[in-house]
C-alpha cells in the first residue's frame, strides 16, 4: 500500500484518540501540534506498550528527526528495541522536512521555552512518561525537561550535550568568525572536528548539502541563535551526606555519549561532572566523531539496549549481540549491594563506568 502518513492540527485543548489514528501498519503518524510558541511537528511510531515509557527523541541544530536519527532507528538491533516501545520524534519549530518559512516578526522560542512546551504536547499525545534520546541542542532541551518535570522523564540518553552557556570569549570569537564564515560552515564546525571535515568527505558532504538545502536557512538561523543564546544548565553533582537530597540534577538514569574525536568531548565530560554518579554513565565511542548515532549506530543501539534493560524494560534474552558476564563490584557507591558497571570493547575509556545503585556488576563487550 506504500507509506501512509497523516498530518493533524491539534489544539492544546483538544482530545486525541491515538488508537483511532495509530500506526496500524507500523508507519509513523505525523502531527502538527499547535502550542503557545507556534506549531511543533512530531512523528509517532507504534502505540504505548502497557505502562512502559515512550522513547522521545530531539535532534540537534542543522538536522531534523530523520537526518539525525534514521540511521539509528533503522538499525536492526534498534528495531528490536522499538518493538517494546512507542516512539515520538520531535522536530524543533521550522526544522522539519518541507517546513514553511516563518512569517516576518515571528519570535523563535528560547531553549527554556522549547523544553517548557513539551509536557503539554506529550499530554495531548497521551504520553505519560518518556525515555529521552537527544543530540546537542536536543540533549540540552531534554535535560531541561528532566529538571523541570522529573516524574515525566524516566531515563536520558544525551549525545554531545553541552550544559554551559556560551562564554564571553566564545561569543566574541563566534562574532569575529561570523564575518568570514556563513551559517552552514558554523554548524558544520559544531557537528564535526577539523580532522573529520578533512578526512570523512562523504558524510561531511552529505550533511553539508542537507543543512544548506533541506531546511529554510531563515528558520535554521533562528534555531541556531536560540541554542547559541542558551543559559547554563543549573546542575550540581550530589555528594552523599552533604547535598544529595537538595542538589539540582536529573533524578533519572542517564547515559552520556560522545565520539572520541567529537568537538563536544570537553562539554560532555563537564556535564558528567555535574550528574549523579550513581545514576550516570559516560560512553566515549572509539573511531567516532560528532555524529555517533550516524557513524556507529550498532554500538549505540547495543548501549541503548543495555540502558533500558538496566531500567527493567528489556528482557535479558533480547540483548542479542551482547556478551554478558556476572562479577561483583568491590565498590558500593552508596549501596551495600554493589553497583552495576558497564564498558564496551574499544568504546569506553579506561575508568569510565555505567553505575546504578543496588545491583550486581555486569561487564559488557560488544562484538562485531
Amino acid at each position: 500500500m506504500g507509506e501512509i502518513s497523516r498530518t493533524l492540527i491539534v489544539r492544546m485543548s483538544d482530545s486525541l484518540d491515538l488508537h483511532q489514528i495509530s500506526c496500524s501498519l507500523g508507519v509513523g503518524v505525523e502531527h502538527d501540534v499547535e502550542t503557545t510558541h507556534g506549531v511543533l511537528h512530531v512523528t509517532m511510531r507504534g502505540v504505548a506498550k502497557g505502562n512502559r515509557p515512550t522513547i522521545l527523541t530531539y535532534h540537534d541544530i542543522g538536522l531534523n528527526h530523520k537526518s539525525c536519527f534514521n540511521s539509528l532507528f533503522n538499525y536492526e538491533d534498534m528495531q528490536e528495541v522499538t518493538q517494546h516501545f512507542s516512539v515520538v520524534h520531535v522536530d524543533a519549530p521550522g526544522q522539519q522536512e518541507n517546513a514553511p518559512v516563518f512569517p516576518a516578526g515571528y519570535q523563535y522560542p528560547t531553549m527554556d521555552q522549547l523544553a517548557e512546551i513539551l509536557p503539554s504536547v506529550l499530554t495531548q499525545l497521551q504520553v505519560k512518561s518518556v525515555i529521552g534520546i537527544g543530540v546537542g541542542a536536543g540533549a540540552y532541551i531534554l535535560t531541561k525537561l528532566a529538571l523541570n518535570e522529573p516524574s515525566l522523564v524516566e531515563g536520558l540518553v544525551l549525545i554531545n550535550i553541552d550544559p554551559c552557556a556560551k562564554g564571553w570569549m566564545d561569543w566574541a570569537a563566534s562574532k569575529l568568525s561570523g564575518w568570514t564564515s556563513n551559517l552552514v560552515d558554523t554548524i558544520m564546525g559544531h557537528h564535526f572536528s577539523t580532522d573529520e571535515l578533512t578526512e570523512n568527505k562523504e558524510i561531511v558532504q552529505t550533511y553539508r548539502l542537507h543543512i544548506s538545502q533541506d531546511i529554510p536557512l531563515d528558520n535554521l538561523a533562528m534555531f541556531f541563535n536560540s541554542y547559541d543564546s542558551r543559559t547554563e544548565l543549573q546542575m550540581e553533582r550530589p555528594v552523599p551526606g552533604l547535598n544529595e537530597t537538595i542538589a539540582t540534577t536529573p533524578r533519572c538514569p542517564a547515559l552520556l555519549v560522545v565520539g572520541d574525536t567529537s568537538p563536544a568531548v570537553d562539554a560532555v565530560v563537564e556535564c558528567n561532572s555535574r550528574m549523579n554518579p550513581t545514576k550516570t554513565s559516560l560512553l566515549k565511542m572509539a573511531d567516532c566523531g560528532g555524529l555517533p548515532q550516524v557513524v556507529q549506530p550498532g554500538k549505540l543501539a547495543e548501549a541503548f539496549k543495555y540502558f533500558v534493560q538496566g531500567m527493567g524494560y528489556m528482557p535479558t534474552a533480547g540483548m542479542t549481540r551482547l556478551v554478558r558476564s556476572r562479577t561483583h563490584s568491590a565498590s558500593s557507591v552508596g549501596s551495600t549491594d554493589g553497583v552495576r558497571s558497564c564498558s564496551t570493547a574499544g568504546a569506553l575509556p579506561e575508568g569510565a563506568n555505567c553505575t546504578s545503585p543496588g545491583q550486581t556488576a555486569v561487564h559488557i563487550e560488544m562484538t562485531a
